[in-house]
């Protein structure tokens, strides 16, 4: 006791004008719990605090709000309530100024800024904000339930907990979404809700990286990737990720269908399924095709649709090995290898694989054509027979070829055309197993082995074995050219022409040579090359004998003799006589390189560079001289090393006259005279008159000698130092004096010494 008559506490000073509060208080700091609820056992350091506690068992609430009535146990939850109807908060958060009705909170608030989690649970070591909050949890561990529903019975740990479960059985939805005022019994429920307006999807797989918006669907989402189904079926022992899937699918077994249509009485086992099924009703469709934007009432049938577009058949058949865009098509199929029929007509008798088939039939005996065109009047059986007809008067194709861009107005039509793309033929001639990709090519074509002709043409009395072929001919006589290519609009008479042409534009090569796999546009062609393969060349140029595998090469080569050069570039004036030299020419102006080395992306202006190219990288040299036995990795390079045997030099300046063997060693000889350096150095700005003298001055900087001596372990930063030092070990001496016949190893060391002969300094 001090001198004021205040009673201290030892521990921690603080002071109180009763020793019975010091006692009170004194509890806090030892832990002593003396009051014990008789109910539950809790235990409490004051009697206070366990009457407090009481009321919760009896329901107690002496603290009523003068506003709404809603009553309190405890006065400071009174206080605490009322500021909700005076919206009074006069304590403000200093960091984000968020306002507060009561201290404490504010106290609690500061803590998420400072991040400071003082109330740790010594059980699990999970930290909290609040001690009221470390309390709750508290009651995990304990399995404590102190809030009871007076309704069912159900316990649990929180108040808040027992007040969101009574809107179960009131119905209460105070939590209504803005955006499509959807109610909601809990907060969390509407928060998670509006994800769908949002589209947030915070919840991401960290294997996959497939994003969603809720964490429960993303946990389930791992069951994907580890495989795990917790959940088994007792009758037939299948597994399932989710308990709400086992349920659903028990009621396979007990054929229970607790939902049912109020408006048609079927009943189903699925809410969802129920939910679909209403749609027929209502005719909504809320999936539309990004492509197209025809809707669907279904997700399957879009995802089924969608196929058509991407001309994805993920259904084969295990018998033949057909494909097919949707399950219910294969199961169709299936039936043409068990011969299944389960639909017969109750008239005729007579039995189909597909009931839609069946209802067609049924229409023949009754000879109703239900459907009528408003435009001409025809009549039809089925709509989708009339909807395909309209199309003739709409001019409407909505069937296009993803590979070519043809439109059609049936889907028929585009599946038999692309029989063209993928050279599917499915109908086979019994007599010589010829196939074709429409049914009507193989029935023109049996007439071949029968001879029968009965189409005449009357224009110049050719005979033909069907209608459709006489159509053709007659185009010739009338000058009909009904194929347009849509990228140059050059016309055709014949459609087989007219593909052969779009081959041009597309790069399409659909023949392939079953030997070393080149392709080709065209079979002709493809026929050409197979004569390479069995070294047969049977056509003889008349002028110098030499021979060739093909046709079009022997008559190119005649231009050679009559020195016919067709192709001529406008720029520059120059004459070719072969199309592809044209080509080449033109991307020495346009400085176009379009073909690419696929290991160092080197590129090159011409293909055969680029094959020459590739050699270098598996070190591969098929060319060899027949002179020295020196190789090549390109023909074109020891062409070149000829002319050292026959001291061939092409390539000469007007100015000195100087000539040489190659093309590029007269370009580097021209800069001699022009003083160009075209070749400038990054580092310290040299510059060069050859590009490989910069790539040897760029080693310099880096002080690198990749190149080694295997005799005497010399380094040197080019290669062609070595090769000049090998000539030491191998005593080589390729250059010789003309007029004292001397040998020398080094090209400068006969320079010098024919400046000796001619005294040239």
């Amino acid at each position: 006791m001090n001198g004021k008559n205040y009673f201290t506490c030892d521990i921690c000073d603080k002071t109180f004008k009763q020793k019975g509060l010091l006692k009170k208080h004194t509890r806090t700091h030892t832990k002593d719990k003396l009051y014990s609820c008789f109910v539950c056992n809790k235990e409490f350091s004051q009697r206070g605090h366990l009457n407090v506690h009481l009321r919760i068992h009896t329901k107690e609430k002496p603290y009523s709000c003068d506003v709404c009535g809603k009553g309190f146990s405890q006065r400071g939850n009174l206080e605490e309530h009322h500021s909700i109807h005076t919206s009074e908060k006069p304590y403000s958060c200093d960091v984000c100024q968020k306002d507060f009705s009561r201290k404490n909170h504010l106290n609690v608030h500061y803590l998420i800024h400072t991040n400071e989690k003082p109330y740790n649970c010594d059980i699990c070591l999970k930290n909290f904000f609040d001690r009221s909050t470390l309390n709750k949890h508290y009651r995990i561990h304990t399995n404590e339930k102190l809030h009871f529903c007076d309704v069912c019975g159900k316990g649990f740990h929180q108040r808040v907990n027992l007040d969101s479960h009574y809107r179960i059985h009131t119905g209460e939805k105070p939590y209504s979404c803005h955006v499509c005022n959807k109610a909601f019994a809990h907060k969390s429920s509407l928060n998670l809700h509006f994800r769908t307006h949002t589209h947030e999807k915070p919840f991401s797989c960290d294997i996959c990286h497939k994003d969603f918006s809720y964490k429960s669907n993303l946990n389930v989402h791992y069951r994907v990737h580890t495989n795990k189904k917790p959940y088994s079926c007792d009758v037939c022992h299948k597994g399932f990720s989710e308990k709400g899937y086992l349920n659903v699918h028990l009621r396979i077994h007990t054929s229970e269908k607790p939902y049912s249509c109020d408006l048609c009485h079927k009943d189903f086992s699925f809410k969802n399924s129920l939910r679909l099924h209403l749609r027929t009703h209502t005719n909504e469709k809320p999936y539309s095709c990004d492509v197209c934007h025809k809707d669907f009432s279904f997700k399957r049938h879009l995802n089924a649709h969608f196929r058509t577009h991407t001309h994805e058949k993920p259904y084969s058949c295990d018998l033949c090995g057909k494909k097919y865009s949707q399950k219910s098509h294969l199961k169709i199929h299936f039936r043409t290898h068990t011969n299944e029929k389960p639909y017969s007509c109750d008239v005729c008798g007579r039995g189909y694989s597909q009931i839609g088939d069946l209802n067609r039939h049924h229409l023949i005996h009754t000879n109703v054509k239900p459907f009528s065109c408003g435009v001409c009047g025809k009549q039809y059986y089925r709509k989708d027979n009339l909807n395909v007809h309209l199309r003739i008067h709409t001019k409407e194709k909505p069937f296009s070829c993803s590979f070519c861009g043809k439109k059609y107005s049936r889907n028929y039509d585009l599946k038999v055309h692309y029989r063209i793309h993928t050279h599917e033929k499915p109908f086979s001639c019994d007599v010589c197993n010829k196939d074709f990709s429409h049914n009507n090519s193989l029935k023109n074509h049996l007439r071949i082995h029968t001879n029968e002709k009965n189409f005449f043409c009357d224009v110049c009395g050719i005979i033909f074995s069907d209608e459709g072929s006489l159509k053709l001919h007659r185009r010739i006589h009338i000058n009909e050219k009904p194929f347009s290519c849509y990228v140059c609009h050059k016309e055709f008479t014949y459609n087989n022409t007219f593909k052969k042409h779009l081959l041009i534009h597309t790069n399409e090569k659909p023949f392939s040579c079953y030997v070393c796999h080149k392709v080709f546009d065209q079979k002709i062609h493809l026929n050409e090359h197979l004569l390479t393969h069995v070294n047969e060349k049977p056509y003889s140029c008349t002028e110098c004998g030499k021979i060739y595998s093909r046709k079009d090469k022997l008559k190119v080569h005649y231009r050679i003799h009559s020195n016919e050069k067709p192709y001529s570039y406008d720029i520059c004036c120059k004459d070719f006589y072969r199309k592809n030299s044209l080509n080449h020419h033109i991307r020495t102006h346009t400085k176009e390189k379009s073909f690419s080395c696929y290991v160092c992306h080197k590129v090159f202006d011409q293909k055969i560079h680029l094959n020459e190219h590739l050699l270098t990288h598996v070190n591969e040299k098929p060319y060899s001289c027949t002179e020295c036995g020196k190789i090549y990795s390109r023909k074109d390079k020891l062409k070149v090393h000829y002319r050292i045997h026959s001291n061939e030099k092409p390539y000469s300046y007007d100015i000195c006259c100087k000539d040489f063997y190659r093309k590029n060693s007269l370009n580097h000889h021209i800069r001699t005279h022009t003083k160009e350096k075209s070749f400038s150095c990054y580092v310290c700005h040299k510059v060069f008159d050859q590009k490989i003298h910069l790539n040897e001055h760029l080693l310099t900087h880096v002080n690198e000698k990749p190149y080694s001596c295997t005799e005497c372990g010399k380094i040197y930063s080019r290669k062609d130092k070595l090769k000049v030092h090998y000539r030491i070990h191998s005593n080589e001496k390729p250059y010789s004096c003309d007029i004292c016949h001397k040998d020398f190893s080094r090209k400068d060391n006969l320079n010098l010494r024919l400046r000796s002969h001619t005294n040239e300094k």
